[in-house]
């Protein structure tokens, strides 16, 4: 029987209305149920006596742990409960798994250094003391949890394939049988998603003191996550390197034109061949339709005397395609006109309008640091001379003064 036990039965037997049928308020529940209250504060009162470092420590199997127990007086004798094995630690005797840590037993220090610590000692550690009073041992318990490395990750994700551009996925990730419970982190690619991670749930295996941890991710699917990777990481303490369980999200989406409005292409030249190119972004891949006055062109293809081209989309790669159309000698009706592109999906379309000019691209204005101080400085010195024209009108004031004496 130990200590704790001990104490229990003691304070059971100093409240005789708990087990003496013959006692007048032994039928009382409220009586009853205030001497259950005053055992669980004195049971409190007398482990509060310890001061116990740490709480709780989370170790691997080989690794080592100190453990401190301290009363406020001085003590005789210092055992240490690791697994089913009470130790009678000693100072000054080192030898064995579990040796005697502290000031010293007149400081009223009793610890333990716990050496290569064993899957057998998971569970509580405990520290008996002599009273300073009475008969009656103190103790302080600590928890030990003898990390053990959970299984590999499991994502539970939808079944499809593919998503489109807006839809809401949902994921869970499960880590079963650690001790403690694993960590969990959700990356993609190598950026680590924090919106719309929640909270984990802990749940005890039955029968076992392994947990096992489950988290979800909701997210709502952008083109730009199209071809990444979704991986939910485990970490724990048991665990070398962390796990992971991955999957790759493959996102369907319209074309997307990457400039708004109508679309310039400066610096080509008369009777020489040019190119009309359009950057857009689509999955699946898009297809490209020319109109040029009357005549429609479907990519791959040209016009019958091969003068006009329409070449395939080139994809550039992360979903962008170079859309172009090849002129083999511009003329001066080819300036003038106005070209018309569109370019469509299953899930959609994009269509621009398009010039080409035989001028080079005007250059836009850029103003540096200087310039803009420049600026502002002389817009502050027009302000003042405003001000001070005006204040001097107001109090005739320097020439003011004399225009207004004349006028008298």
């Amino acid at each position: 029987m130990n200590s704790f036990e001990d104490n229990l039965l003691e304070l059971i037997r100093s409240h005789p209305t708990l087990y003496r049928n013959k006692d007048k308020k032994h039928k009382s529940l409220i009586l009853k149920e205030n001497c259950w209250k005053e055992i669980a504060k004195s049971l409190n009162k007398k482990r509060q006596n310890v001061e116990i470092t740490p709480i709780k420590a989370v170790r691997r199997i080989g690794d080592e742990l100190i453990v401190l127990c301290k009363v406020p007086y001085q003590i005789d004798s210092c055992r240490m409960i690791v697994g089913t094995t009470s130790y009678r630690l000693i100072p000054g005797n080192q030898e064995g798994d579990v040796v005697y840590s502290g000031q010293g037993l007149t400081t009223g220090e009793c610890g333990a250094h716990i050496k290569n610590i064993r899957e057998d000692w998971n569970g509580n550690v405990t520290c008996v003391l002599p009273p300073q009073s009475s008969n009656i041992e103190v103790t302080g318990t600590m928890r030990l949890l003898v990390a053990r490395a959970p299984g590999d990750p499991h994502l539970i994700s939808p079944p499809q394939p593919q998503f489109k551009d807006e839809d809401i996925f949902s994921a869970q990730c499960v880590v079963p049988n650690g001790r403690p419970a694993a960590k969990i982190l959700w990356f993609l690619d190598d950026e680590q998603l924090l919106e719309g991670v929640h909270q984990p749930v802990v749940t005890d295996e039955p029968g076992s003191d392994l947990q096992t941890v489950s988290q979800n991710i909701t997210r709502t699917i952008r083109a730009d996550d199209n071809n990444r990777m979704l991986a939910c990481r485990a970490e724990h303490e048991a665990l070398d390197q962390p796990r992971e369980a991955k999957r790759q999200l493959i996102v369907h989406y319209p074309p997307k034109r990457l400039e708004s409005g109508p679309i310039t292409v400066f610096g080509l030249k008369l009777g020489a061949e040019g190119k009309l190119n359009v950057t857009v972004r689509s999955n699946p891949p898009p297809t490209a339709v020319w109109m040029v006055g009357d005549i429609r062109i479907t990519a791959p293809h040209s016009t019958d005397n091969g003068a006009i081209t329409a070449l395939e989309p080139l994809h550039l790669g992360n979903g962008h395609y170079n859309v172009s159309l090849h002129l083999a000698r511009i003329t001066k009706e080819d300036v003038e006109r106005t070209y018309y592109l569109q370019v469509f999906n299953d899930l959609g379309r994009e269509e621009f309008t398009l010039r080409m000019s035989t001028m080079d691209e005007p250059a836009g204005v850029e103003l540096d640091t200087g310039a803009i101080v420049g600026i502002v400085v002389a817009v502050l010195v027009l302000l003042i001379a405003v001000f001070l024209g005006v204040f001097a009108f107001a109090t005739d004031r320097w020439c003011f003064a004399g225009s207004r004496a004349v006028g008298r």
